[in-house]
Parts: structure tokens; sequence; C-alpha cells
């Protein structure tokens, strides 16, 4: 599994490219996104998001709050979405975040990685 910006260009090894963001990016096109799908409902909630502020002091307690938000029926559903796509191949999870190492992409890479 990857984790990348989707402002990197796609590549053949990305395999299934899927943006994980409630926004959509700024400055993509949705026709020129080269995305197999959006799951916005994966999604931190927005309060949550609006809390975290992307503030790296902040992202023990945001990954802690965002894994319970995965466990409500729709996020839970999304995921199980995702674990499919993981078993199924190569899966590229994709945000517009400047740092995904410290987002909600970092917490559902170690989620679907763990299932493994």
């Amino acid at each position: 599994m990857r984790v990348e910006r989707i402002y990197t260009p796609a590549s053949p090894e990305h395999g299934n490219r899927v943006l994980v963001d409630r926004l959509w990016p700024r400055g993509i096109r949705k026709d020129a996104a080269a995305l197999d799908e959006w799951l916005p409902a994966v999604a931190p909630s927005n309060e949550l998001r609006t809390w975290f502020g992307h503030d790296p002091t902040r992202f023990d307690e945001f990954a802690k709050r965002y894994r319970q938000e995965l466990t409500d029926p729709p996020r839970q559903a999304a995921l199980d979405e995702l674990r499919g796509r993981a078993e199924a191949g190569a899966l590229t999870l994709l945000t517009a975040t400047r740092d995904p190492s410290i987002s909600h992409l970092a917490v559902l890479a170690d989620i679907l990685t763990a299932g493994r």
C-alpha cells in the first residue's frame, strides 16, 4: 500500500488510486485526477479535522479520536471497502494534505496493513 499526495502523477505501480479526503482538493479537475474512487466517508469529521489543524503535537490524540470515529457504521463500511481494495491488489491512498505522515492517511495505512 502506498500513501501519496493527489498532486503526484499517476503511475502503474499505484494500482487502485483512492482519494480519502472529505473535501475535493484545490487545483485538481475531477476529470484529470486519475482516481478509481473518492471515499469522503472514511475521512475524519470536519470537527476533528479542524481541531487537529495538522499540528504535529496533536497527532497522537488525533489518531486516537479518528480511530474512534472509524467505528461509526458509515465510516466502517468505507473502511471495509478500502480493505477489500487492499486485499485485491496494489492500493494508493491519496490526500491533498501537505504531510501525509501526520494525517489521517497514516492512521488508515496503519489500520489497513495491520490486518494483513
